[in-house]
């Protein structure tokens, strides 16, 4: 007999149509139906993130994203129309949060170089952290594996890295005005920057990846970022 497969979490009691509806008129009661509102979407989107990660986009269950989630099926679908639109949510939550937080590793008073460094250790250490994250943004590069995602989701996660990949060419465009940089393409520069954590970061994923490189990711992380800034530095 094949093994169950586990359960994710559930976020909330175990479904919304049980709870006695607010009687409560005017402001007060709309304050009240918008925190409703604004917890049960924050349940929908933990739920689907830890489904999403379990299962992939193609194989994950709405309905069982509902049961975790402590909600009733009508009320996932009130906010999301379909899998894609909930998947697009969840990148975006996690998206905006992951872009807020970039920019406030940057310490202006520090030079551009340093601020450069100071992204690279902000993005290991948040790859730390969160991994899951970056295991559903990489979902996008596995199509063949999770099946063909809606070109809205493919859309949806471009904007995204091309809002963060901006603080990156910012911070070397500042470092080119400010000549601690020679004249360079910064979008250019900045998408390598970013290929190379990535590749870093994956190859924390793989055994052999992990015994060929023979140091800690930190310290591939300082290396790389080093190499590109000595080669921006040497082309004076």
């Amino acid at each position: 007999m094949a093994a169950s497969r586990p359960l994710a979490p559930t976020f909330a009691p175990p479904d919304e149509r049980s709870e006695p509806r607010s009687r409560e008129a005017g402001p007060r009661g709309s304050n009240l139906r918008e925190r409703k509102k604004a917890a049960s979407q924050r349940r929908i989107l933990e739920a689907a993130k830890t489904i999403f990660f379990r299962d992939g986009f193609k194989d994950a269950n709405l309905d069982e994203v509902a049961v975790c989630a402590g909600v009733a099926k009508g009320t996932l679908y009130r906010y999301f129309d379909n899998k894609a639109e909930l998947y697009v949510a969840v990148l975006a939550h996690d998206g905006k949060q992951f872009e807020d937080k970039l920019a406030r590793a940057i310490d202006s008073s520090l030079s551009a170089p340093d601020q450069i460094r100071q992204l690279g250790r902000f993005y290991l250490r948040h790859y730390v952290e969160h991994p899951d994250y970056f295991q559903i943004f990489w979902a996008v590069e596995n199509q063949e594996l999770i099946g063909p995602l809606p070109e809205a989701v493919i859309e949806s996660v471009t904007k995204l890295w091309e809002r963060s990949l901006g603080v990156v060419a910012h911070t070397l465009e500042r470092g080119v005005a400010e000549g601690q940089f020679a004249p360079h393409d910064c979008w250019a520069v900045a998408n390598m920057l970013w290929t190379l954590a990535n590749g870093a970061i994956k190859s924390e994923q793989s055994p052999y990846e992990r015994r060929l490189r023979a140091r800690p990711v930190d310290r591939c992380f300082e290396d790389l970022v080093e190499l590109v800034l000595r080669g921006l530095a040497m082309a004076h």
